[in-house]
């Protein structure tokens, strides 16, 4: 059974909470997934440089045109200067697209603007379908085997080349591409060079060096058989707390743009020179657009940038990218002005087809256009009428996407036209990548030349940028840098943690689950450390802890520590504090220094974040951000030689901002009021005086922090939510197990437990009302794709809704939250509602009493369910976190 209890009533509307957990644990995959607790990116001037340099500085731009937004607004099409397309018309090659777009069935172009992804598909629905495209997805891999060989990647690339050339099924003989992201190397094959996340490649500020970084990844794509990467992301972040914060390489667009200008060549190869030769793979700026300044930083949220700080900031990655002659761009989740960007035909269109004169394809992120309002994963004419040229469709949803677009064809909801222009923007960018005659995957010129994985050549390069995206903050009376001669100890649980030390997108999706075994080659931070050591004949200890041999006391420690691996979605936070609530490496650094212990901080991260206590209890104190594979190279920076020569100094400088409280998420160079702890451009060299206090505040102002109201449902579901009916069923060992999920998608639903229908409480549709059969335990939650951080909440607030109930209850009412990691609180409230039958009232459930459960704020996932087996009608609206207290018409519960 469920195991509810019974509130004990102690008189009035307190009321007393005995707590027996509602026996989720332990919890399957099915019923996570059930609750969505599982899931199914000053410079140098670059080359050709007055070809980009359309832009001028932020500054100067805010002055050029007036602001204007989008939708129910007037857009200002002249925001945008008109670019040239970097590659010139070919003639010979527009006639070849239009003799093959003539031989095709209506069919075979729309299965080009499909791409599954390998996880969804065989090599028979390749041969039977034909898509253009398909991608590995973060996380998928040939055979589903996390160790998938090199061959086995050839492998399967080369069974889906053959089966799409093959015309037996579809009548098809067009090759298809595979995407994969490789966004900081070939990030998904065992052995591959990671290189630094973009963040540190900002730090560094050498637009050379990230050229010479992409045509290594182009090579050790190319060695798997794959033809396409999506990368580089061309994000200007504005607000740190997004998770996807060290996907982008500066604050400042100037970077952003001579950037993706090098990268895109080092992918691709320079338009003028070996441009998609076999030595290079197609490229992708992504995503188009304003993915980097979101409200809050909140992923796949909405950016309410004016339409010219759209332009100045936000698409100067694609001014630059653009020109060095990118040839796909994927769109991006997030809105402008509320509007989704799969859908927005103004910018796909208009602007990057129109103004920036791209005449390559434009690809869908991960089912977004299934974001786009009125639309579905199955069905979304709106994004192919916006301009939307290929469908990303990961899961089944690929087939009835397939379907419903060749129905919407014929029935004219998306035009012969639009289709006509998809395919062949498609096939123009098949044909100048050489797709048509190169020879298939496994007969390509570095095909199998397994030897390019990781090759040494390759590691020399990404060492070369760890040791140049180092920024020494901190330097008291120069300790650094050490001689390699000293006692040394080595701490924290970064120190010899390669899957740390390279953050997301490394091997799994979130780079989460990886042991140091999963680097062959690679080598950790303590390891360069303890090789620099041996050999110059100093003594090395690591210990996690910072525990070490009383007789053995060190010259000096070395503390690894940060951020762990996060991807999109589940890195978002609400404040930029470091450990909030959980100090466990401050107290590591203090035990240090309090045993008269010098301390060297190398803070692991993929955004600035408020760490002054960290700093203040630190002699030194380096911002590695996530260095890849090659930690070896920290060690190179840290340490002189055996003579005591510098090796290499630090060249690093801030490419994002250092904030002075953990509210200060947003601040950015060229801000009116620019007040950051250490500016943009700050780094210390060998010799610089620190200046750097060390008595620097450590006041959060979590007291003085104003905490706005958080709604989750008032007369809709607010993003980023979506709510949800499921029912709960016993599995053989009698273990509760989420069952038929549903996204809600309509006014009404229905399962087998429970109807769920829109109703009017005070407005039109602001409340839900929810049937419950009583033949099984029925479910409606609200839900996100990534877990959400509610720490800010969870002292002061509370879980408040308004219920109303039909008829009094003979079983118990469940209100609950769930957290990532297995865990739960809830609460049943069932003698609370009992006391008011029919009747309106406020429920409001203290957070600290769900944290007196376990739960655990920094990933909620689900904050809202209600669920029951009994046969009663259960209405609800204005679901909200809040800290107003009670009104005369709320029961509070307490848990004391």
């Amino acid at each position: 059974m469920l195991n509810f209890t019974r509130n004990i009533n102690n008189g009035g509307d307190a009321i007393s909470h005995k707590v027996i957990p509602f026996k989720f644990a332990p919890l399957s995959a099915s019923l996570l997934i059930g609750l969505g607790l599982l899931g199914c990116q000053p410079s140098t001037p670059s080359k050709n440089q007055q070809q980009i340099d359309l832009a001028q500085t932020v500054a100067e731009q805010k002055e050029l045109v007036p602001e204007s937004t989008s939708t129910g607004v007037k857009a200002d099409i002249n925001v945008w200067p008109q670019q040239q397309a970097a590659i010139a018309v070919d003639p010979i090659l527009e006639q070849k697209i239009a003799e093959i777009l003539a031989q095709m069935t209506l069919e075979q172009k729309v299965a080009q603007m499909i791409q599954p992804e390998i996880r969804d598909i065989t090599v028979e629905d390749m041969r039977q379908y034909g898509f253009g495209s398909y991608l590995n997805g973060g996380g998928a891999y040939p055979n589903n085997d996390k160790h998938a060989t090199p061959a086995d990647w050839i492998n399967l690339a080369e069974a889906m080349y053959q089966a799409s050339v093959d015309d037996s099924l579809d009548g098809s003989r067009i090759p298809t591409m595979w995407g994969t992201d490789a966004v900081h190397g070939h990030n998904n094959v065992i052995g591959a060079t990671l290189f630094p996340h973009n963040i540190g490649l900002g730090a560094a500020n050498n637009p050379k060096l990230i050229e010479q970084i992409a045509a290594i990844t182009a090579k050790e794509v190319m060695v798997t058989g794959i033809d396409w990467v999506f990368a580089p992301t061309v994000a200007v972040v504005r607000d740190d707390r997004w998770g996807r914060t060290y996907e982008g390489y500066s604050e400042d667009p100037r970077i952003v743009r001579d950037y993706a200008f090098a990268i895109v060549e080092g992918l691709q190869g320079a338009v003028d020179g070996e441009f998609l030769s076999d030595q290079h793979v197609l490229s992708t700026v992504k995503h188009f657009l304003g993915d980097g300044g979101t409200e809050k930083g909140i992923d796949q949220g909405d950016n309410l940038a004016s339409e010219q700080d759209l332009y100045a900031i936000h698409a100067q990655g694609y001014v630059g990218g653009l020109n060095a002659g990118a040839q796909s761009v994927m769109a991006s989740f997030n809105s402008w002005h509320g509007d989704k960007i799969h859908g927005n035909k103004y910018l796909l269109t208009d602007v990057l087809k129109g103004r920036f004169a791209f005449d390559g394809f434009v690809v869908g992120d991960w089912n977004g256009h299934g974001q786009v309002a009125g639309c579905s994963n199955e069905s979304c004419p709106q994004a192919a009428n916006a301009g939307l040229d290929i469908f990303m469709v990961p899961t089944a949803a690929w087939k009835p996407l397939y379907e419903n677009t060749i129905a919407q064809v014929k029935s004219g909801e998306i035009s012969q036209a639009r289709i006509d222009d998809a395919v062949s923007r498609i096939l123009r960018v098949k044909l100048r990548a050489g797709l048509f005659e190169k020879p298939s995957p496994a007969k390509r010129a570095l095909s199998g030349k397994t030897e390019l994985i990781g090759q040494a050549s390759h590691r020399e390069v990404a060492k070369q940028a760890v040791r140049e995206s180092l920024v020494l903050l901190k330097n008291n009376q120069a300790l650094l840098p050490l001689s390699p001669k000293m006692n040394v100890l080595v701490a924290g649980d970064a120190a010899d943690n390669i899957g740390k030390q390279s953050g997301g997108w490394t091997i799994t999706w979130q780079g989460t689950d990886n042991q140091n075994s999963d680097f062959p080659g690679a080598s950790s931070i303590y390891q360069g450390i303890a090789s620099a050591v041996d050999q110059a004949g100093g003594q090395v200890q690591l210990s996690v802890n910072g525990q070490f041999d009383a007789n053995n006391k060190p010259d000096v420690a070395i503390v690894v520590f940060g951020e762990e691996p996060y991807a999109e979605g589940n890195g978002d936070i609400d404040n930029l504090e470091y450990q909030r609530g959980d100090k466990r490496d401050l107290a590591l650094l203090k035990s240090l220094q309090a045993q008269g212990i010098k301390v060297v901080s190398v803070f692991i991260s993929g955004r600035p974040m408020w760490v002054n206590p960290e700093m203040n209890a630190s002699d030194a104190f380096v911002a590695a951000w996530l260095p890849g594979s090659e930690g070896q190279g920290v060690a190179e920076v840290l340490f002189t030689d055996a003579q005591g020569q510098v090796q290499h100094d630090f060249v690093g400088k801030l490419s994002f901002s250092w904030p002075s409280t953990p509210q200060q998420s947003a601040v950015n160079v060229n801000d009116e009021d620019y007040q950051p702890l250490l500016p943009y451009g700050f780094g210390l060299k060998y010799g610089d005086k620190s200046t750097l206090a060390n008595d620097l505040s450590e006041d959060n102002f979590a007291e003085q922090t104003e905490i706005e109201d958080l709604a989750l449902f008032e007369r809709a579901v607010k993003s980023p939510w979506n709510m949800y009916i499921a029912t709960v069923a016993l599995d053989n060992n009698g273990l509760p197990q989420i069952k038929d999920r549903q996204t809600l998608a309509s006014s009404m639903a229905e399962n087998s437990a429970l109807h769920i229908r829109t109703i009017d409480k005070v407005v039109q549709e602001d409340a839900r009302q929810v049937t419950f059969k009583g033949e099984q335990m029925g479910l409606v939650g609200l839900n996100s794709n990534f877990p959400r951080d509610f720490r800010a909440y969870q002292d002061n607030s509370v879980l408040s809704v308004q219920i109303q109930v039909q008829d009094k209850l003979e079983q118990p009412l469940m209100i609950g939250m769930v957290c990532e990691g297995a865990c739960l609180g809830q609460f049943d409230i069932s003698e609370q509602v009992n006391a008011k039958v029919n009747t309106w009232q406020t429920i409001q459930i203290p957070l600290s009493c769900f944290a007196k459960q376990g739960f655990d704020f920094a990933k909620v996932i689900v904050p809202f369910y209600i669920a029951t087996q009994a046969n009663t009608t259960v209405s609800f609206s204005d679901v909200v976190i809040t800290n107003v207290s009670a009104s005369d018409n709320s029961q509070v519960i307490d848990c004391k």
